[in-house]
């Protein structure tokens, strides 16, 4: 049996353990919902995230359709290039004899064929004339000799000719990409300012590193039917020095910026979602996707701006479409 006070400190227990009980479960509870509350609110995001535009909105905008799969991603190196006479296909031109320049007949700039009289020099040995000749066509691109002046072997060429169907691209290999660059590599030419490039091929490495620039020269001969690669042009040149087949390559169109992430809009069921993906290598207009996108996946592969700009006004609105 238990005496009065002992009955009343059970009591006492009994009641705190009740209200330790009935604590204990209302936090639990409300843990739960929090938690619910989470997932919900998780789920709205993935919902808002999916962007649903109709057919005719995404032809009206580019908005084009791919499958990813293996792409050959071709790495290059960029340098810089300057357009050069073909010197195969030039001639200093000198006279045989000294004497005076009595008939000036081209100037810079003229197009010549080869036996063509370019001056007429009176011999000061014999007081004759005799014509000087260009052995090749092309244009005069220098001249030093004008009417009157005496002229001599001793003081070099008076005219240089350059048959430019054909000019030299002589791109600076700086010493870091030395072992990449190597003869036959295909290499895109560019000048910049909307003008059409070219394609050519590397024929010619020196062996020997320039003292004052530090760099190598690798050369292409470039058709130039057209003459619109005229010397003393600076264009730059990509080099192709590898290629690499990959498993998942897209596009750089296909990438576009979301916060601080990588994305690719990937189609769902109702739209398409922007999903944060991590590129390899690049090369050309390809780049590998690591991970986040895996083959016969169908994705946006050009347009996807205008679903990024329609996935932010429907943040800033609090709602979307489908």
């Amino acid at each position: 049996m238990f005496t009065t006070p002992e009955r009343r400190s059970l009591a006492l227990a009994a009641i705190l353990a009740a209200a330790f009980f009935i604590t204990t479960a209302s936090l639990a509870d409300t843990g739960s919902s929090e938690h619910d509350e989470s997932h919900t609110s998780g789920d709205a995001h993935d919902e808002q995230d999916i962007v649903s535009l109709d057919e005719s909105v995404m032809r009206e905008f580019g908005i084009e359709i791919g499958v990813a799969g293996p792409g050959l991603v071709t790495r290059s190196v960029t340098l810089p290039a300057e357009i050069r006479p073909n010197e195969d296909r030039l001639a200093h031109i000198a006279p045989r004899f000294p004497g005076i320049a009595r008939e000036v007949r081209k100037k810079v700039g003229d197009t010549v064929r080869a036996g063509e009289t370019l001056a007429i020099i009176e011999s000061s040995e014999s007081l004759a004339p005799y014509p000087l000749k260009t052995l090749i066509d092309g244009i005069v691109i220098e001249r030093h000799i004008t009417r009157g002046e005496p002229v001599s072997q001793q003081r070099g060429r008076v005219f240089t000719v350059a048959d430019l169907s054909t000019v030299w691209v002589d791109i600076s290999i700086y010493q870091k990409h030395l072992d990449a660059v190597k003869l036959g590599q295909t290499v895109m030419l560019s000048a910049g300012h909307g003008k059409p490039g070219a394609t050519g091929t590397i024929s010619y490495i020196s062996p020997i590193i320039d003292e004052d620039t530090r760099t190598a020269t690798a050369r292409i001969v470039l058709d130039n039917p057209d003459g619109r690669w005229r010397p003393g042009l600076f264009v730059t040149a990509r080099v192709e020095v590898d290629h690499v087949r990959v498993p998942v390559a897209v596009p750089r169109s296909a990438l576009e910026q979301i916060d601080d992430s990588t994305v690719i809009f990937v189609e769902a069921e109702t739209g398409f979602v922007p999903r944060p993906v991590m590129t390899g290598r690049e090369g050309g207009d390809l780049v590998e996707i690591e991970d986040g996108l895996v083959a016969g996946e169908r994705y946006v592969r050009s347009g996807g701006f205008t679903l990024k700009s329609e996935l932010a006004r429907e943040e800033l609105s609090g709602g979307h479409s489908h």
